[in-house]
């Protein structure tokens, strides 16, 4: 009984989470003889059609917006935990003068809204040029204090056996830190790229600032371009929305199984 009111409860918690998604979907899937909101809720689209989904496509240029979506995270994401690795390392496992002290002044930056950073961010970029550039939304997101924070815990976790074995063999930092570091932290940096993935894909407020040109906006500018266009046609926006959920869907299916091992990792730990 104590096993079956858990599944209970683990469902009904999953249904408040998954709820808001399913009535998007069947948004973005019923005909336009169906009403789209309606007491109680009707969320079986009949039949399925897929009008709404070619509409949102020519609506606006989604395959654009897509691709610089993919630009943005294939140049972002790898980059974005390869240079938080090669911060925390040093503040982890080296020992120099400061290093709590630098340690807590990127700490410190997590408490900042995000908010505060864009006119700074704004004048660095411009005054580089790079304002209304592809660089101008990638570079400033490259260093991240919860990506530092996450993977400087992991590498302190490291038995110190294994790095003192490894320096009696004849290794330097740089390749201690490339064949014993990075495949110890494996599953934090799947964690981390996962994080990263969704943060660039989601980016809204930067890219809004820094870019001028339509044509490179990202799929979430893109969506709110479609808002704008369609109007109250909420068929077609929640059509659009859902064609920019399913990379985020994949690749979380896709790297599921490394998530599952960074969280059995944490709780043993």
């Amino acid at each position: 009984m104590r096993r079956a009111g858990m599944y209970v409860l683990l469902t009904a918690i999953a249904l408040v989470f998954v709820g808001p998604f399913l009535i998007l979907l069947s948004a973005g899937l019923k005909p336009s003889g169906q009403a789209v909101f309606s007491f109680p809720p009707d969320i079986i689209p009949r039949p399925p059609v897929l009008d709404w989904v070619k509409e949102a496509w020519t609506a606006i240029p989604y395959p654009r917006y897509l691709l610089n979506s993919v630009i943005y995270v294939g140049a972002m994401v790898p980059l974005y935990v390869l240079v938080s690795a090669l911060c925390a390392y040093p503040l982890a496992r080296l020992r120099f003068r400061g290093r709590n002290l630098i340690f807590l002044a990127i700490l410190s930056t997590m408490f900042l809204p995000g908010e505060v950073m864009l006119i700074p961010r704004f004048l660095v970029v411009s005054q580089l040029g790079m304002a209304d550039t592809f660089a101008g939304v990638i570079l400033p997101g490259l260093l991240s204090a919860f990506g530092i924070f996450l993977l400087r815990q992991t590498f302190a976790g490291v038995p110190r056996e294994i790095v003192d074995a490894a320096r009696t063999d004849g290794c330097h930092e740089l390749r201690i830190f490339w064949h014993v570091m990075l495949p110890a932290a494996r599953p934090t940096l799947a964690i981390l790229g996962i994080f990263g993935f969704i943060s660039v894909w989601n980016s809204f407020i930067w890219p809004l600032v820094v870019l001028k040109d339509s044509a490179k906006y990202p799929i979430a500018l893109g969506i709110a371009y479609l808002a704008g266009i369609t109007g109250t046609d909420v068929r077609t926006l929640a059509a659009g929305t859902i064609i920019s959920i399913i990379p985020v869907v994949v690749v979380f299916m896709i790297m599921q199984r490394h998530v599952l091992e960074g969280m059995r990792g944490a709780v043993k730990g």
